[in-house]
């Protein structure tokens, strides 16, 4: 019962987002933007949706670690928090404005790319909850080789941008 109201909230936040983050991207589109590096995009919509869907088959009828449980449940304010500081500019995909600042506000005051720490920590967190070690390792690992390549390209594309 708990796997499934936590793959439902999960399911449900990330449809949401996705929603949310088509009206921005389109918007900054339309203000001059223009994607940067978006080959690797695909690569992250499948391993999250790996993720989800290998979540949905393996963690029904298994015991919930609360302390993981915990740690899921905590990053969600942080996730909001990342989303209400970058506000319209937030989307999915790697969209560049020339002129725009920066955001420093929120939690980029502390780092440069929290919202990638969210993303490392519920990869890890959500399996780990449902005692799938190896699951977590695997998610992890593939997320880690896909935000490699994802910082580098948004480092990159921002530092031109200046």
């Amino acid at each position: 019962m708990i796997a499934g109201l936590v793959l439902g909230y999960v399911t449900l936040a990330r449809l949401v987002e996705m929603r949310i983050a088509r009206v921005n991207t389109a918007r900054l589109l339309a203000a001059g933007g223009h994607e940067v590096a978006g080959g690797h995009y695909p690569l992250i919509i499948a391993m999250h949706v790996g993720w989800l869907g290998a979540l949905f088959w393996l963690a029904p009828g298994r015991a919930v670690v609360v302390g993981w449980l915990f740690v899921f449940v905590a990053l969600q304010p942080v996730r909001i928090w990342v989303m209400a500081a970058l506000g319209p500019r937030w989307t999915s995909r790697i969209i560049v404005v020339p002129g725009e600042a920066l955001v420093r506000s929120g939690p980029y005051r502390w780092m440069a790319h929290p919202n990638y720490a969210v993303v490392v920590g519920e990869v890890a967190s959500l399996p780990l909850a449902f005692g799938l070690v190896w699951m977590a390792l695997a998610f992890s690992f593939a997320n880690a080789v896909l935000l490699t390549i994802r910082i580098r390209a948004e480092n990159a594309a921002l530092a031109a941008s200046r």
